[in-house]
């Protein structure tokens, strides 16, 4: 049995972690989950360390929804680094699953999006568990989590 970590915040406008769960649940029933919720998107890097560290993770989700203003964009930038240099400091994936506020139209746009990337992300956790030969077939594909798949450069 795999198991994956998945931390989401109580800043984010939508849960993507139960989204992100479903999905999970419905691409394997050798998962078990663990979920952690923080209060915005600086706190996810330490809560992923902790579950791949102190609960024994194969993988982490972490779900983040930064906010419209600039201070909002340099703290995801922030969270990104430490999520990297947390996979670099456990040698284990941890699947960065941002949506920015300013990424929709309008708030139905928004939650659609949201659920959608955390989904797609979600098969790509299975993927990289389960078939990482999959993701190999895919490989300049163009394809994108979330909104429609940009496609290769040349066929």
């Amino acid at each position: 049995m795999k198991k994956v970590g998945i931390v989401d915040t109580t800043f984010a406008r939508v849960d993507m972690a139960s989204a992100a769960i479903k999905k999970l649940k419905e691409l394997s029933p050798n998962i078990k989950i663990i979920r952690k919720t923080v209060p915005g998107i600086k706190d996810l890097p330490v809560a992923c360390k902790k579950l791949l560290e102190e609960e024994g993770c194969d993988i982490v989700m972490a779900l983040g929804m930064p906010g419209k203003a600039e201070k909002d964009k340099v703290c995801a930038h922030e969270a990104s680094l430490g999520l990297m240099m947390a996979q670099l400091m456990t040698n284990k994936h941890i699947i960065e699953v941002f949506v920015h506020e300013d990424e929709a139209k309008d708030d139905k746009e928004l939650d659609w999006l949201a659920k959608r990337r955390a989904e797609e992300h979600a098969e790509n956790v299975y993927y990289l568990l389960f078939k990482p030969e999959y993701l190999t077939k895919m490989a300049g594909k163009g394809l994108r989590q979330g909104f429609e798949d940009a496609g290769p450069a040349r066929e």
